[in-house]
Parts: C-alpha cells; sequence; structure tokens
C-alpha cells in the first residue's frame, strides 16, 4: 500500500483531491479521562477556580476541530458545516467521555477534525483541573464511525 502524503521521491505532499466528487462527509470521535474523586466532584459542581470545565472544553473542541489543519501538516483546510460535542459523566471511573461530530459537504474526510477535536477537548479539562489532580490519564481516543467519501463507511462495533 503507498502512502498518499509522499510523492514519487518519498517526499511529503499535501494530496491533490481537485478531481474527488464532494459527497457529505462525516466522522465521530470520542475519547475519555479519568481522575481522582476530587477532581471529578470539582468538575460537576462546577467549584474549579478556573471556571466552567465542561463548557470550556465543547468550545475547545470545536476550536480545535475548526482549527486542525494548522496543527495537523497535511490535512486540508475544510469549510465545517456542524459540529456537535457530547460529554458524558462518567462516575464509575470517575471521569468523562467526550465524543464530537463533524460533518460537511468536500472533497475529502473530516475523520481528523473529529480526533482533533476530542484531543483538545479532553487537553482542556485537564488543563482546568490540574491544580486538583496532575495524575489525569487522558485515553481511548478514537475514530468511532466515518461516513462519505471513496473509501465508503466505517463503523466501529
Amino acid at each position: 500500500m503507498n502512502l498518499t502524503h509522499l510523492d514519487e521521491n518519498n517526499r511529503p505532499k499535501m494530496v491533490d483531491v481537485s478531481d474527488k466528487s464532494e459527497t457529505t462527509r462525516e466522522a465521530v470521535a470520542s475519547g475519555a479521562i479519568e481522575m481522582s474523586q476530587s477532581a471529578y466532584d470539582a468538575i460537576v459542581s462546577q467549584s474549579t477556580k478556573k471556571g466552567p470545565v465542561i463548557q470550556t472544553a465543547v468550545i475547545a473542541a470545536i476550536m480545535g476541530a475548526k482549527k486542525t489543519s494548522e496543527l495537523i501538516p497535511m490535512c486540508h483546510p475544510l469549510l465545517l458545516s456542524s459540529i456537535n460535542c457530547d460529554v458524558k459523566e462518567l462516575p464509575q471511573l470517575p471521569g468523562f467521555e467526550l465524543e464530537v461530530r463533524v460533518k460537511m459537504t468536500g472533497q475529502t474526510g473530516v475523520e481528523m477534525e473529529a480526533l482533533t477535536g476530542v484531543s483538545i477537548g479532553l487537553l482542556t479539562i485537564y488543563d482546568m483541573a490540574k491544580a486538583i489532580d496532575k495524575s489525569m490519564i487522558i485515553s481511548d481516543v478514537k475514530l468511532l464511525k466515518k461516513s462519505g467519501g471513496k473509501s465508503g463507511d466505517f463503523n466501529r462495533d
């Protein structure tokens, strides 16, 4: 299998998508952050000194998805039509799960945008609660599903 981000001389390149047809593209990614009970309780009760952690993490996830091409060298700048975030409390960890859904109509997929959104959102939770717990663990960042494009659909089971 050839890597599409390398040219015939093995030099890095951004893939030319100009001949691809526009289709509706959608991707969903998720990840989790595990923390101490005291950090979890402070976030849930909105009593951290840095403000509303979950709301800020959602905004950060949206910004991260929008800025993916500025962070990942071979990603195309995209005009995203929708970014939705869902945060689930996981008291059994304790911690949170963040899911990011990204959608657009275009010539390339949005998997990296969804994954970047999740990563930036979880890092924001870490940043805002690190004064309480520096041992938090970010884990399981993964693509859950994607649709559209030549490679077809993907669904993690």
